[in-house]
Parts: C-alpha cells; structure tokens; sequence
C-alpha cells in the first residue's frame, strides 16, 4: 500500500511539473506571436505642444517709504535725505535686439496737516547703483526737480530679458520757517 502511494505521488509531482512547464512554454510562444517583425512601423507617438508668450514690462516700488528724516526748523532751511526703497525694473518682453525702456518719476509736494507745503521743485532724485541683470546699457539720471514727469533710468541695447534694481536717495530741501509736523508726498514711477 505504501509503495502505491508513492508510485501515486510521485506521478501526481511530475503531473505538477509538466503543466507548469507547458504553460511556460505557451506564454513564451505568446510573447513571440506578439514580437513585431523586423523593418516594421514603431506606434504611432503623441505630438505634445506648449506655448510661451512674450511676458511684460513692470515696474515694483515700496509701498511705503516710510520717515525720509527729521531735522528742527530754522531759519535758513536745509535738507532732509533718506533712502525711498527698492525699485525694480523687469522686462520679460522678449523683445527685439537693440531695444530699450524708460523708467521716469515724478512726485506731489510734501503736504502737512495744515500749512503751507514744500514743492515738487524742491525734490531731488539720485538713482545710486543699479543692479543688472541681462545683457542691457544702463544709465541713471540723478533729477533736481520732480515737478514734471523725469526719466530715472534707462535701457538700450537690450538683448533678451533684462531687469534693473535700485534704491533712490529722496532729498528735501526745506525752506526756513515751515511749521513743525509730517509732510507726506506721493512719489509715482512708471515705465515704457
């Protein structure tokens, strides 16, 4: 009895290994039914696209500048100085070789509370050092007066994007005998 047993399990091992080696072989032969013959069309690809538009020509300022300074009243007047904040210029345009921008400035008066006011005429811009990125000519133009619209900086010679940084000395010169108090004035810039 013992011997039939044996007999039987070894058939029913081999009967085991037969089929896994059958089913082996049909999956082999299935992967080579599926094999594309040589010389033949790969699948067709996918075409995929992206677009990148020309970006802008901005201009960021401070918000807030904040107190320029502080001096006491006298009779002769003087000046009161102090840094407006960074500006920037950045020219994603992708513009043409050779072209070029303009930032300018300009300013209201310093108005008090009550009383008279200190005139635009007697705001002073001065660029300082401005910080390039791109390949572009850059000059400053320090300004006297900020009654009127006045360039601060310029660009030519642009290849490619670009951007400029700076932070502008506000200078006040105050006239003698002004009231005590603070003075706030708007200064705008713009580009183009």
């Amino acid at each position: 009895m013992q011997m039939e047993e044996d007999v039987m399990m070894a058939t029913h091992t081999f009967a085991a290994r037969a089929r896994r080696v059958a089913v082996a072989a049909a999956a082999g032969l299935m992967l080579l039914g599926t094999a594309l013959p040589a010389g033949a069309d790969s699948p067709p690809g996918t075409l995929a696209t992206i677009t990148i538009t020309g970006g802008a020509l901005t201009i960021t300022v401070p918000t807030d500048a904040g107190n320029l300074g502080t001096r006491a009243n006298t009779v002769s007047g003087g000046t009161i100085s102090g840094p407006l904040g960074p500006v920037q210029v950045s020219d994603a345009r992708s513009a043409a070789a050779g072209s070029g921008w303009s930032a300018t400035v300009i300013a209201s008066a310093f108005t008090p509370f009550a009383g008279p006011t200190v005139a635009a005429s007697a705001i002073s811009y001065s660029t300082g050092t401005i910080t390039k990125v791109g390949t572009a000519t850059y000059a400053a133009t320090n300004q006297l007066d900020l009654t009127g619209v006045v360039p601060a900086v310029t660009a030519t010679g642009i290849t490619g994007d670009n951007s400029a940084t700076w932070n502008p000395t506000i200078s006040v010169a105050v006239p003698g005998g002004m009231a005590s108090g603070v003075y706030s004035a708007t200064i705008t810039h713009s580009v183009s």
